[in-house]
C-alpha cells in the first residue's frame, strides 16, 4: 500500500542517503536512551518496590526483557521470508512502546502495593519484551548494512555519547520529581509520581523513537549467495562457524556473570545503604558522564586496534568495580561509603563504555556480508539470554543468602581486654557480588581463543593512570609524595595478577603510537626530521616506560607501535611516504635502542610498524617495503650490526606485517624486496638446485 511506502527498502543507497540515515539513527538513539533511562535502573526498581515486589521478583523483572529476546528466531524467519527489515522493526517497536502506557497506569487500575500489581507489571513487561524481540534482529541487520564498516566504532561511540547525555538529563529529572512528589503529597499518592514520569517519557520520548526509525533508509537485502542451502542450515551457520561460536559463548557467559550483580546495585543502595532515589540516580549520572567521555576514547581505539582487546580490558576493569561494592558497607553505611560509591561509578562508566561499544560492534564486524541476520541474531540471543538468566539466578541467590552472613574480624587480646576490628561482613547481596566477580574472572579467558582481523598483540601492560600523574608531578619532583607517582616502577604492579590492570594495555599502545605521531608531526616542520624526531621520541618514550628491563622485554611491540603511529603523519599532512619513511625508520630505531631496546628487536618491530602504518594510511606497501630495506646500510652503522643481518630482520618484519594484512599485501611486499632477499627468488633458486 502507498500508505506504507516509506517502510520499503531502497534498491540503491547514495552517500546522501547514508548521511541522512546516520543523522536519524543518532536522533533515535538520543530519544530512545532518554526513555530507557526512565524505564530502567533505579527508577523501575523503585517503582517495583512501591508496587510490592521483593528481591526475587525484581530479579525476574530485570530478566524478562532479555529472556524475551530468544523469540528473535521467529523474526529471523519473518525477515528471511518477506525481506522487509525496516517495516518489521518500526511496527514491532511501536507496539512495544505502547505497552508502557498501561504499565504507567497500574496504580490507577489495581490496589497497590499488592501481589496482583506486581504480576500485572511482569505480564506487561513480557508483552513489551516479545515485541522488542521482533525489533532486534531486523534492526541489527538493517543497521549493519546502513553504517559504513570503517566508521563503526567512531559512529556508535558518538551516538552512544549523545544518547548517554540525554539519558542523564531525563533520569536525573525523573528522580528529582519522584523525591519532590514524595515530600509534598500523602503516603497513598506517592506512587503516582512514577505514573506521571512514565507517561511523560512515553509521550515525548518513547513514541518519537519509532518515528525517527521510520525516516532512516533501508538498503535492499543482499541476495543469498549460497544456492541450495536450507533455511535451517543458514540459521545454524553461526554455530558451525568456530570463531563466531566462540564469540557467542563468551557473550552468553559474560552476560550471565555481569548481570548477577548489575540489576541489584540500585536495590542495594535503596535498601542496604538507605540512599534516596535522587542520590541513586545522581550516582548513575556520574557513571554516565564518564561513560560519555570514554566512549570517544574507546571508539578511536576500536577502529584502530580492534574490538577484542578493548572488550578484554573493559570487562576486566568492570570486575574490579563489582568487587569494590563489598566495601561500601562495613556492615552499614560509614564515612567512606559515599566517596567509594563515587569512585565505583566513575570506573563503572569507563568500563561499561568500552564493554557496550565492543559488544555492539564486534558481531557487526565478524558477521559475513549477506548473512548478517542469523549471525547477529545468534549473538543478540546469547547476550540477551545471558542477561536474562543472570538476574533470575541473582535473585534466587540473594534470597538464599538474605538470612546468612560471613564475618571477617581482626581480634586483639591483651591484659586489658579484647579488641575486635570488623574487616568485612558479607550479607545478602554481598555474596552475589563475590559470585559475579569469580564467574566473570573465569569468563574473560574465553576471549583469548577468539580471532579478530587486525587485533593487536597483548604484550605490554602499563597502568595508564600513572601517565597523567607523571605529567602532573614532573614540575614538582622535589615533593616526595608527587615524586612517588613519577618514579614508581610499573614492573612491580605488573607482577600483581589483578584483573583490570590489563586496561593499561590498549591505552599504552595508543599512547606510544600517539607520541610517535605527534612527535613526527612536530619534527616535520623542521629541516632535520631524523634528528628532531629521534630526540622527541627518546624523551617521550623514556617518560612512559622508565624501566630499561621493560623496554627490553617489550622492545618489538614498543618499536612497532612507535613506527606505526609516526607513519600517520603521511595521512595527516598529505606527505609522500618516500619523503619521510626513511627518517621515521632510522629515528624510531635510534630512539628505542637508546631507551634500552635490543637492536634486533628494534629493527624487527620498526619494520613491522612501517608496513602496518602504510596500510592504515593507504600508502603503497611495495614502496614502503622497498624503502625500508634501502635504509639498511644507515641502520647497520647506527646499531653496529652487519648489514646482511639488518636486511634479514627488516625482511622478516615486513613479511610478518604483510601476513597480518592480506595475501595481496604479502605478494606486493615480496615483489618489492631486493632480488637476493626476495622469498620468491629464494624459492626459485632452491627449486633450481
Amino acid at each position: 500500500m502507498r500508505l506504507f511506502k516509506f517502510l520499503r527498502p531502497k534498491p540503491t543507497i547514495s552517500e546522501k542517503d547514508i548521511a541522512t540515515g546516520l543523522r536519524w539513527l543518532t536522533l533515535d538513539g538520543m530519544v530512545s536512551q532518554g526513555f530507557y533511562s526512565i524505564t530502567t535502573s533505579g527508577i523501575l526498581a523503585a517503582y517495583a518496590l512501591a508496587l510490592g515486589a521483593n528481591v526475587s521478583q525484581i530479579g525476574g523483572m530485570a530478566a524478562i526483557p532479555f529472556l524475551m529476546q530468544t523469540f528473535q528466531i521467529i523474526t529471523i524467519l519473518l525477515v528471511e521470508k518477506i525481506r522487509r527489515r525496516k517495516a518489521i522493526a518500526v511496527i514491532s517497536f511501536f507496539i512495544a512502546q505502547l505497552c508502557w502506557i498501561p504499565i504507567a497506569l497500574i496504580p490507577l487500575l489495581v490496589l497497590t502495593p499488592s501481589t496482583r500489581a506486581v504480576y500485572l507489571l511482569l505480564g506487561l513487561l513480557i508483552a513489551n519484551g516479545f515485541f522488542r524481540s521482533a525489533t532486534t534482529s531486523s534492526w541489527n541487520s538493517w543497521v549493519r548494512d546502513l553504517v559504513p564498516q570503517q566508521i563503526l566504532g567512531r559512529f556508535f561511540s558518538r551516538r552512544m555519547a549523545l544518547a548517554g547525555a540525554v539519558g542523564a538529563v531525563f533520569s536525573l529529572g525523573a528522580a528529582f520529581f519522584v523525591d519532590y512528589w514524595s515530600g509534598v503529597t500523602s503516603v497513598d499518592n506517592r506512587i503516582l509520581s512514577y505514573t506521571f514520569v512514565l507517561l511523560f517519557g512515553i509521550i515525548f520520548l518513547g513514541l518519537a523513537s519509532p518515528v525517527f526509525m521510520s525516516l532512516m533508509p533501508e538498503p535492499m537485502m543482499q541476495p543469498v549467495e549460497k544456492r541450495g542451502v536450507s533455511l535451517k542450515q543458514r540459521l545454524t551457520a553461526p554455530l558451525r562457524d568456530r570463531n563466531f561460536k566462540k564469540l557467542v559463548l563468551f557473550l552468553l557467559i559474560w552476560s550471565v556473570a555481569s548481570n548477577l550483580a548489575i540489576p541489584f546495585f540500585a536495590v542495594y543502595m535503596l535498601t542496604r545503604l538507605g540512599l534516596p532515589l535522587s542520590w541513586v540516580i545522581g550516582l548513575s549520572i556520574i557513571s554516565q558522564l564518564f561513560n560519555i567521555v570514554f566512549l570517544r576514547v574507546w571508539g578511536t581505539l576500536v577502529d584502530r586496534f580492534g574490538n577484542k582487546v578493548i572488550l578484554s580490558m573493559c570487562s576486566s576493569l568492570y570486575l574490579l568495580v563489582i568487587l569494590g561494592w563489598l566495601f561500601t558497607a562495613m556492615p552499614e553505611r560509614y564515612f567512606l561509603t559515599i566517596p567509594l560509591l563515587i569512585v565505583l561509578h566513575v570506573f563503572a562508566g569507563i568500563a561499561m563504555a568500552g564493554v557496550n561499544l565492543t559488544v555492539s560492534t564486534i558481531g557487526l564486524k565478524l558477521a559475513p556480508s549477506g548473512e548478517a541476520v542469523p549471525y547477529l541474531a545468534s549473538a543478540s540471543i546469547a547476550t540477551n539470554f545471558g542477561t536474562g538468566i543472570g538476574p533470575l539466578i541473582g535473585g534466587m541467590v540473594a534470597q538464599f543468602f538474605d538470612s546468612r552472613y560471613l564475618n571477617f574480624t581482626l581480634t586483639w587480646a591483651d591484659q586489658t581486654g579484647i579488641t575486635q576490628l570488623p574487616v568485612l561482613l558479607l550479607n545478602g547481596l554481598d555474596f552475589l557480588f563475590v559470585i559475579a566477580f569469580i564467574t566473570g574472572l573465569a569468563t574473560i579467558g574465553l576471549l583469548a581463543y577468539l580471532r579478530e582481523e587486525g587485533e593487536v598483540d597483548s604484550e605490554i601492560v602499563l597502568n595508564s593512570l600513572l601517565s597523567p600523574a607523571r605529567e602532573f608531578s614532573s614540575p614538582m619532583s622535589s615533593a616526595p609524595a608527587l615524586g612517588f607517582f613519577s618514579d614508581f616502577p610499573f614492573s612491580y604492579i605488573k607482577r600483581i595478577r589483578i584483573p583490570g590492570l590489563d586496561v593499561a594495555l590498549g591505552v599504552t599502545i595508543y599512547q606510544i603510537a600517539e607520541i610517535a605521531r605527534i612527535a613526527a608531526g612536530t619534527a616535520l616542520r623542521g629541516r632535520r626530521l631524523t634528528q628532531r624526531l629521534s630526540k622527541a621520541l627518546e624523551k617521550d618514550l623514556s617518560g612512559l616506560l622508565k624501566s630499561r628491563w621493560e623496554m627490553r622485554k617489550h622492545g618489538i611491540e614498543i618499536s612497532r607501535q612507535a613506527a606505526r603511529g609516526a607513519m600517520h603523519i603521511v595521512e595527516e599532512k598529505s606527505t609522500d611516504v618516500e619523503q619521510v619513511e626513511g627518517a621515521i625508520l632510522t629515528s624510531v630505531i635510534k630512539a628505542v635502542t637508546g631507551a634500552g631496546v635490543d637492536p634486533e628487536d628494534a629493527i624487527l618491530g620498526t619494520s613491522r610498524g612501517i608496513i602496518e602504518g602504510a596500510s592504515e594510511t593507504h600508502s603503497d606497501l611495495a614502496t614502503a617495503a622497498r624503502k625500508t630495506v634501502e635504509t639498511a646500510a644507515k641502520v647497520s652503522k647506527q646499531v653496529h650490526l652487519p648489514e646482511k643481518s639488518v636486511i634479514a630482520k627488516m625482511v622478516e618484519g615486513t613479511l610478518q606485517a604483510a601476513e597480518t594484512i592480506s595475501p595481496e599485501a604479502v605478494a606486493q611486499v615480496k615483489k618489492s624486496l631486493p632480488p637476493e632477499e626476495s622469498p620468491l627468488n629464494k624459492e626459485e633458486s632452491e627449486q633450481g638446485h
